[in-house]
């Protein structure tokens, strides 16, 4: 209990603030929250998850667990638990924090609906199973709850608990300041009364007075909000002791004054004018927040409460203020700005702020027409540094980046941290020329570059780093906000290809060609779905054009474009991860007709090679899903070769070889495709478990009159006989070309000479015919 009764939270915050707040905070941290008083009503909320409102409060049996898991947090913060965090009934974790203002237990704070791990999708389906909820809806609710760490939610909640009870502090000495000025407007009405009533004696009037006066300064001096009144003339008459203990002096060093001589020295002016403007104006009160200056010129934070009233005494206008003491309440709210604002290693600014500024940016570009520029800036190989020293020490670095990237840009100018080893940095009021305004941008970036060259001490280590940087150009609102970050990026990475370490501006026939890249991706993902893809066949024959077999090669059949060339969207596949299931189609397809040839006496011995890209061929299941491809279509694994390149050598030798033993020890034969033309040490073939070399066409074709290309193809063939490998070369074109190739002993051949790569049917055409005919 209190002098005023007991508190009821509601009755001393501002509502309205306190939603803003929550929302706020709601859009920080990423989940919900609420402040419900003791007696369980909900003062206010905000950020409730789809998974709470759609399904766990709409349905009775599991909105009743949720009401039982609220009333087991209020209850532990009942026995005076500091902080609880609990998971409810339902899966979902909730937390709370009690509200204390003045000893007593007024409201708890409480965050949820988030998890601190990554859901248990299992325990969520048999819910959804048990309670009747869609699966697929009620998953997708569930994916969208946040997961974060419990420390950050502890910290974050207990703050807002506190800025909470900061408030609710505030609005309480707002009460007891409102019930000092109402007793003390009492007090002088009864004054007037006395004194107007003149049926006393002077002397009993005057012991009067003296008595009131004496009573005037006890409640002054027992109130527990600073309390002081002004005059006309803008001085203190009276101050109460806690107003003397607020500004560190006596009250008789306070008496007469000036007021303004207590405001903190950049705001005695504006504190001046205010106070005369209610003195002379119709306005009755003011509430404001302003800085104020102790006798030690420290600073501190007050709230202001200032009210008009007559003295009939001067007859004229007095002042009687409280002040309130509010640092605490800033420091919670510069702290909460700087979440929603500020990156937290760097104290730059962040995304958000960075959005903010550059809006404003273009529109005073658009009022003076003066350029600006955004530079992207990205930390080369920070990865590295982060594996190998760990993520301290890469902290360190981003640290001493944001300093640098400070000292290289103007006062004016922006320099944001995205996350990660991201930095932008906005310039404003460049040139109206763009050349000179890109001169000025490519002068900046250079000092950037420079500065981020220069070896780092990162505790007891010494590094080096550079950065990649793009930079974009902008004036007025031709372009968006989304559009600019996205050129800087663009032209980033394409610093990063042009070997890092550098700068590049963005060109807008780059953006051009990524929209095309963007579109072709688009349609090579339709392409898998809707079937445009079609295996084309060239056969391989022997040196007397007897058929072996075939290579199996990849044809997209676009409705509109026609033909599209392998040459341009395989690097796309390969770039994208589409190669795996267009790979995986491509076994498919080929152990299908593997199966159909193994029907037909002229085609069942004849052996399919299908090409295998590294990122399919490394997948950990490979080998699984090869074997499984072959046993689901029932073929003989001996007629499926795989192709590898020279190139996949390079990198994991050793699972490669892994894998290759696994395959061929059901059958499958191998052939190292493009022979002679990557992998440049010979070490490792002899483990390779292959049967074929296949000779590149690039040795083949000026074989007839190139003697050099007549020395390799002749060491190739000697080596894979060395080897027990058969030898096929590919690109034979004409019988000049196959002759010196069956002089040196190689009798298999693959090459337009024989045919194209054609559609099944024509290649079926093509074996009744004879291949040569």
């Amino acid at each position: 209990m209190t002098p005023i009764g007991r508190i009821k939270y509601s009755d001393l915050v501002d509502i309205g603030k306190l939603q803003e707040l929550m929302e706020s905070f709601s859009q920080v941290i990423g989940i919900a929250n609420a402040v419900i008083d003791v007696d369980g009503i909900v003062i206010t909320h905000a950020g409730w998850q789809d998974v709470c409102t759609r399904f766990h409060r709409v349905n009775a049996e599991t909105c009743q667990r949720c009401i039982e898991s609220d009333t087991s947090l209020v209850e532990s913060m009942t026995r005076g638990t500091q902080y609880a965090i609990y998971r409810c009934h339902n899966g979902l974790v909730d937390t709370a924090a009690p509200i204390i203002v003045e000893g007593e237990h007024v409201a708890n704070v409480f965050t949820g609906q988030f998890l601190t791990e990554p859901p248990d999708l299992e325990f969520f389906r048999k819910q959804a199973l048990h309670f009747g909820f869609d699966e697929t809806s009620y998953l997708e609710a569930i994916s969208r709850v946040p997961v974060l760490l419990k420390e950050r939610v502890e910290s974050v909640t207990r703050l807002y608990a506190l800025l909470a009870g900061v408030l609710a502090d505030n609005g309480l000495d707002r009460l007891k300041q409102k019930k000092a000025a109402e007793d003390m407007a009492r007090l002088n009405t009864g004054l007037e009364e006395q004194i107007a009533a003149r049926t006393l004696a002077l002397a009993l009037a005057n012991e009067g007075l003296a008595a009131r006066e004496v009573l005037l300064s006890q409640i002054l001096d027992t109130s527990s909000a600073a309390i002081f009144l002004v005059n006309n003339e803008g001085r203190i008459m009276r101050a109460n002791q806690r107003m003397a203990k607020m500004f560190g002096c006596s009250p008789d060093a306070l008496q007469g004054s000036e007021y303004v001589s207590l405001v903190h020295p950049e705001e005695r002016e504006i504190g001046q004018q205010n106070m005369l403007s209610l003195l002379v104006s119709a306005i009755q009160s003011v509430d404001l927040d302003r800085r104020y200056w102790r006798a030690d010129q420290t600073e501190f934070w007050g709230r202001i409460t200032v009210n008009r009233f007559y003295d009939a005494s001067s007859e004229d206008f007095v002042l009687i203020g409280t002040i309130t003491d509010i640092t605490s309440r800033k420091k919670a709210e510069d702290e909460i700005n700087n979440l929603a604002f500020y990156d937290p290693l760097t104290h730059l600014p962040n995304r958000r702020l960075l959005s903010d500024r550059l809006k404003h940016a273009l529109a005073s570009s658009a009022r003076s027409s003066r350029i600006g520029a955004l530079l992207f800036i990205d930390l080369d190989n920070f990865k590295n540094l982060n594996d190998t020293l760990g993520h301290d020490i890469g902290d360190l670095l981003l640290q001493q980046v944001a300093q640098r990237l400070e000292r290289c840009v103007r006062e004016g100018d922006t320099i944001a941290r995205l996350g990660g080893d991201e930095f932008v940095v906005m310039l404003e009021d460049l040139s109206k020329d763009p050349l000179e305004a890109a001169a000025q941008t490519e002068a900046v970036g250079e000092k950037i570059l420079i500065s981020l060259n220069r070896h780092y001490q990162l505790a007891a280590h010494e590094y080096r780093n550079s950065p990649s940087i793009g930079a974009t150009l902008f004036s007025g609102h031709q372009q968006s906000i989304d559009e600019l970050m996205k050129q800087s990026d663009i032209a980033m990475y394409q610093a990063k290809k042009a070997g890092r370490n550098t700068l590049r501006f963005f060109d807008p026939q780059m953006q051009d060609t990524i929209n095309a890249r963007a579109a072709l991706e688009d349609e090579l993902r339709k392409a898998l779905e809707r079937q445009q893809f079609e295996l084309y066949y060239q056969i391989q024959v022997d040196s007397s054009y007897r058929p072996l077999g075939a290579e199996a090669l990849i044809r997209w059949i676009h409705p509109d474009r026609g033909m599209v060339p392998p040459a341009q969207f395989i690097p796309l596949a390969e770039e994208t991860g589409l190669i795996l299931p267009i790979g995986q189609w491509v076994l498919e397809t080929a152990c299908a007709q593997i199966k159909a040839w193994q029907q037909d006496a002229l085609t069942r011995d004849l052996v399919l090679a299908v090409n295998v890209s590294a990122k399919q061929f490394c997948q950990a299941d490979f080998a699984a899903q090869v074997q499984a491809t072959v046993q689901r279509h029932a073929i003989n694994p001996a007629l499926l070769k795989l192709e590898l390149t020279e190139s996949m050598l390079l990198d994991n030798i050793k699972n490669i070889i892994s894998i290759m033993n696994v395959l061929n020890k059901i059958g499958i034969q191998f052939s190292l495709d493009d022979f002679g033309t990557g992998y440049s040490s010979l070490q490792y073939l002899k483990q390779l478990p292959l049967n074929q070399l296949k000779i590149d066409q690039s040795f083949v074709r000026d074989i007839a009159t190139d003697s050099s290309d007549k020395a390799i193809v002749r060491t190739i063939i000697a080596m894979a006989q060395s080897l027990s490998l058969n030898v096929i070369a590919e690109g034979v074109e004409t019988e000049e070309q196959r002759q010196p190739l069956l002089n040196k002993n190689c009798t298999h051949y693959q090459g337009y000479l024989f045919s194209r790569p054609v559609p099944i049917e024509q290649f079926g055409l093509l074996l009744k015919q004879g291949c040569h005919c």
